[in-house]
């Protein structure tokens, strides 16, 4: 038989040995967290002063073919060009989520939106929502149109809209849909109804 005091130290070693194993789990755990919150890519955005409101977002549903149009409140400045940017960023944020009608690359977002004359937009958006997003010809005309058309849903009096990429024209979105010429507002919602 083994003597008592050997006994009880084997139990305390045994206890020692649980306990750091829980708490290496535990640090490890921590550790991937850390991990995973330095390496998103989303732009932390100052809080934004203004009154929340109700907005319709044109949403478009890649499986069903058509745009559905749903209302949410978001919080909105008064000044017209913050304004149509975050009602772009808040369309952005219903893609990247998951599970997503629509699916966009993490860190997709707008860097900002320039408004001429009352009646043109012209929207730049980043690189990581063009470096993420699927090709194909469908889903680059849905992002479009779904900007397009949720942009002149809440702000009616734009008639046209440019996209540009970090500032500069680019060809295409994904290799398929234009981004040389400004869109009109009317012929988006025309197109946009027809699927809906």
């Amino acid at each position: 038989m083994i003597p008592r005091h050997i006994q009880i130290t084997i139990a305390l070693l045994l206890v020692a040995v649980f306990t750091s194993g829980i708490y290496i789990l535990r640090l490890h755990r921590g550790t991937q967290e850390s991990l995973r919150r330095a390496a998103d890519a989303r732009p932390v955005d100052a809080p934004i002063a203004g009154r929340s409101q109700n907005i319709t977002l044109a949403i478009a549903y890649d499986e069903d073919g058509v745009f559905r149009d749903k209302t949410v409140a978001a919080v909105l400045p008064d000044e017209s060009s913050a304004r149509a940017r975050e009602i772009l960023q808040t369309l952005i944020a219903q893609y990247v989520s998951k599970p997503s009608p629509h699916p966009l690359g993490e860190g997709s977002a707008v860097n900002s939106v320039f408004l001429v004359n009352g009646k043109l937009a012209v929207v730049d958006l980043n690189q990581a929502l063009v470096d993420e997003h699927p090709s194909g010809i469908m889903v680059e005309d849905f992002t479009l149109l779904s900007l397009i058309e949720t942009l002149s849903q809440n702000m009616p009096q734009l008639e046209q809209v440019k996209i540009l990429i970090d500032g500069k024209e680019r060809e295409t979105l994904a290799g398929h849909a234009d981004l040389k010429s400004a869109y009109s507002t009317s012929v988006v919602h025309q197109m946009v109804e027809r699927l809906q």
